[in-house]
């Protein structure tokens, strides 16, 4: 690695493949190079590190783990891939901890280097880039949930993502149906309905005659 300049370390990584030559200098001059061991964590989930991560050899574990430590790995990180770019975007702790598998050389691009690549913060591509960083975010708590929670976890999971607070009273103002939540909570419908009549009876979930219900309790889902 020391054989090589940044600048040419940053040619060899897709991302910055179409950058001009002034571009990829004034990125080559901001980056730093860091190797980590076999286990060490690169980013850890719920926790910010301003910091653009792109690994130039090795190999990083992208993972969710639940209260009982029980882990899912969501990728496996190969030279050219990057990690923090999310966090950096719409400024929110990292969704998942990466964890180098062997040893790992990355180059760490910081939040102010970073933020000279991306366009103005009023800009349609930035509002964009944000919008697609939710989205990414949202895809990685359904694989959490679909891994690690049964089935009245996902639905508790689900109705809290869908409720919002009125008056004090935490609401899902449309219609819950039941086919639409078998879909997002990957079940069939049967055992959402028993799972919600169960909410139910239990009165932690209340159903109006409109079609809104009502969070009475706070759902916890089942690990």
């Amino acid at each position: 690695m020391s054989m090589l300049s940044n600048l040419d370390l940053i040619r060899r990584v897709p991302l910055f493949s179409m950058l001009t030559n002034d571009q990829a200098q004034a990125i080559a001059d901001s980056v730093v190079k860091r190797r980590f061991r076999r286990g060490e964590i690169i980013v850890e989930h719920g926790r910010k590190t301003n910091a653009l991560f792109i690994l130039l050899n090795g190999r990083a574990r992208v993972l969710t783990s639940d209260s009982r430590g029980r882990e899912v790995i969501l990728a496996v990180l190969q030279p050219g891939d990057y990690v923090g770019e999310m966090s950096l975007i719409d400024n929110q702790p990292h969704s998942a901890t990466v964890r180098a598998e062997v040893q790992t050389d990355m180059l760490i691009l910081g939040r102010a280097e970073f933020a000279r690549c991306l366009p103005e913060n009023s800009s349609l591509a930035y509002a964009v880039m944000r919008g697609l960083v939710q989205r990414l975010r949202k895809a990685d708590q359904q694989i959490e949930s679909l891994a690690l929670l049964d089935v009245y976890g996902r639905v508790a999971r689900t109705l809290l993502e869908m409720s919002e607070v009125i008056n004090e009273q935490r609401i899902i103002r449309n219609k819950v149906s039941r086919q639409d939540m078998a879909k997002i909570v990957g079940a069939s419908r049967e055992m959402v309905s028993r799972v919600m009549k169960d909410l139910e009876e239990r009165g932690v979930i209340e159903t109006q005659e409109n079609g809104s219900v009502i969070l009475k309790e706070r759902l916890q889902p089942a690990e």
